[in-house]
Formats: structure tokens, C-alpha cells, sequence
């Protein structure tokens, strides 16, 4: 379930009622700021969310992506397994995997071949979502690389990889959340993360 959409009238009401902080870029990042989506559980326990940062993606055929320069970063709240508000089944652990998995579907949703019609964008993005899935299981797997940034300005350690869609990281931090981050045509090597102090701040 989630509460705010690109497209519609933009809240920050799920934000606010998260149990963790929420990351964004640094204060070195002085783009544009903007809310994008809260993921909840059944019973309305905010799980995760993310945040942007520069142009707003839009999809490939939309637009020129190579002109497009963002970087999102996907904040999700650490938790153990545990039961449903609802009663109705157990919830996953969350883990640097969720993150991952979070960043590199979130990177698909704004990128799929001009080529393709409407009618095989759905089957694209079903092989291309599986393969994300694999990928966020098997962050020591070959298709990964180490990248260091800094969070909260200690340096921390993320799992990296990039494709010709754009790039994924995903890490912990100190604060007890796990961080995903996806982007295009903004590097990844120079950025940091940080708190965001004032959620308000996002438009």
C-alpha cells in the first residue's frame, strides 16, 4: 500500500508517522528535493519510503534519459521477522537485500526500451524485475562491486552495481535502517547520505 504518488497530490503524512529516520543526500546535494512513495504494511506500519533528488525521472520513451539527472534514495526500516498486525500471515525480515531489491525495481519503473510497445512492456518488466530480484539475493555475487560513501559522515559500505539503465547501491546505516539508492546521469562516487532533518523540505 502506499500513501503518496508521483503523480498525485504529494503528502507527507506517511513520512511523518515512520518509526526511523529517513535519508536523503547530503547537504553537498543543493538540487531540487521531492517526496516520492511510502510502502506500509496491512496494518498501516510504515516499512519503507524514498526520497529524490534532482530532475524526476520520467520513462525512457517520455523523454531523453540521458538528459535526466537524479539520484533516489530508498530508506527501509530495519525489523525481524514478526507476525501481521492482522493476524494473517508473518512479515520478512527486512535486510541490505530488501533495500537492494527496493532500489533496483524502483530504477526499472522509470526505464524500459523505446522500442517496446505497451503491450510488451509488461512482459519486460516482469524478466527484468525477476533478474533484480535474483541480483538483491546475491549482494557477494559477481555482478557487484564495494563502494564506500559517506552516511552521516562515516564512511560506510555499500554493494554497487550499474547497467545500462543506470546505477543501484544498498548498505546499512548506523541508525538502524538499511539504505537503497538508484539514479542516472548523477555519479554515484560523490554522494552522501544524511539524515533528513526536515521531511517538510521536500516538496
Amino acid at each position: 500500500m502506499e500513501t503518496t504518488s508521483r503523480t498525485g497530490t504529494r503528502t507527507v503524512d506517511g513520512y511523518l508517522s515512520a518509526p526511523f529516520s529517513w535519508y536523503g543526500l547530503d547537504e553537498a546535494f543543493t538540487g531540487p528535493r521531492w517526496l516520492m512513495q511510502v510502502g506500509m504494511t496491512a496494518d498501516g506500519s510504515v516499512q519503507h519510503g524514498s526520497l529524490g533528488h534532482g530532475d524526476e525521472p520520467s520513462v525512457r520513451t517520455e523523454t531523453r534519459p540521458d538528459k535526466e539527472r537524479f539520484a533516489v534514495v530508498v530508506t527501509v526500516g530495519s525489523s525481524p521477522v514478526q507476525h501481521s498486525g492482522d493476524g494473517t500471515g508473518v512479515l520478512e525480515a527486512t535486510s541490505v537485500a530488501s533495500a537492494a531489491w527496493l532500489a533496483g525495481s524502483g530504477l526499472l519503473a522509470y526505464t524500459w526500451p523505446a522500442q517496446l510497445d505497451h503491450g510488451l512492456r509488461d512482459e519486460w518488466l516482469d524478466q527484468q524485475t525477476e533478474t533484480a530480484f535474483e541480483l538483491a539475493d546475491d549482494l557477494s555475487g559477481a555482478e557487484w562491486s564495494a563502494l564506500t560513501l559517506p552516511v552521516d559522515g562515516a564512511p560506510t559500505s555499500f554493494a554497487y552495481r550499474e547497467s545500462e539503465f543506470g546505477w543501484v547501491l544498498a548498505g546499512s546505516a548506523r541508525a538502524g535502517v538499511h539504505l537503497g539508492a538508484y539514479g542516472r546521469g548523477m555519479s554515484a562516487y560523490g554522494l552522501g547520505f544524511a539524515v533528513a532533518k526536515d521531511i517538510t523540505a521536500y516538496t
